[in-house]
């Protein structure tokens, strides 16, 4: 008598393991705790305007996660004309990057466990900041962004409204979003 070992390869849509999110989706269907996540940084002043962070622990699924076996590392400069040294970005270009990062998983996440093929996603994002509220010379203008303009461009059967619908559970665009206005659009191509 002969047993089969094959194993099943798990289903994948956009390069996204589909089982595994299904497997949490069901997880936390189960047991509304499964879905506490805890995401740190640790951060150290270097000099100037050079200061790195070190991120690798989490907690996630009831438990700490120990699939890192090595921590990132993320400096952050400012450019001369702040008095930085410009060796990595600033502070507010990794918020861009992250509301990049975060509105495309999210899309790809989303039109993944709904069977939607992605072929192509790239995104151009903008953010406008007036110094004197950062610098402390006007009280009453921001100290951060005012506005940030987002434009992905998506290649996909999925229309327009679907894309934008899975993009919006994006946790970053929500922080960034409650806080400033973020004008966000898709471009089909």
């Amino acid at each position: 008598m002969s047993t089969n070992t094959a194993t099943i390869a798990p289903t994948s849509v956009n390069g996204v393991d589909t089982d595994q999110l299904h497997y949490v989706i069901d997880s936390i269907g189960a047991d509304a705790d499964f879905a506490a996540f805890q995401f740190r940084a640790d951060n150290q002043w270097m000099n100037g305007g050079l200061n790195r962070s070190t991120i690798h622990g989490f907690f996630a699924g009831g438990k700490e996660d120990q699939s890192r076996t090595q921590a990132f590392q993320l400096d952050a400069d400012e450019p001369p004309i702040i008095a930085g040294q410009d060796t990595a970005p600033n502070p507010v270009e990794y918020i861009l990057h992250a509301l990049a990062g975060c509105l495309t998983t999210t899309m790809v996440y989303h039109a993944s466990v709904r069977g939607i093929d992605i072929e192509h996603c790239e995104s151009h994002l903008e953010g406008d900041i007036d110094l004197r509220g950062l610098l402390g010379m006007d009280e009453d203008v921001r100290k951060g962004f005012n506005q940030v303009r987002v434009t992905m461009k998506v290649k996909s059967a999925a229309d327009v409204a679907t894309l934008t619908e899975c993009a919006m559970y994006s946790a970053v665009y929500e922080m960034i979003s409650r806080a400033l206005p973020v004008e966000f659009s898709i471009e089909k191509v």
